[in-house]
């Protein structure tokens, strides 16, 4: 997990932003990519669960490879 190092600006003594070094910004974008991916993955692979499959050999005689 990324270790952050946030500034955070009060406006009348609430906390109202926090602000972050740059490369924890895109780090934190980045994981947050990477986990939107994985859920597509999990979406997918469970929405192909029950999908009938071939073989790798088999696909290569279908395709003449």
């Amino acid at each position: 997990m990324t270790r952050l190092h946030p500034n955070i600006l009060e406006k009348d003594g609430n906390k109202e932003f926090a602000i972050l070094p740059y490369e924890e910004f895109i780090q934190i974008q980045e994981e947050i990519a990477d986990y939107e991916d994985l859920k597509e993955l999990r979406l997918a692979k469970e929405e192909e669960k029950y999908s009938s499959t071939i073989s790798l050999e088999e696909a290569r005689k279908e395709f003449g490879l």
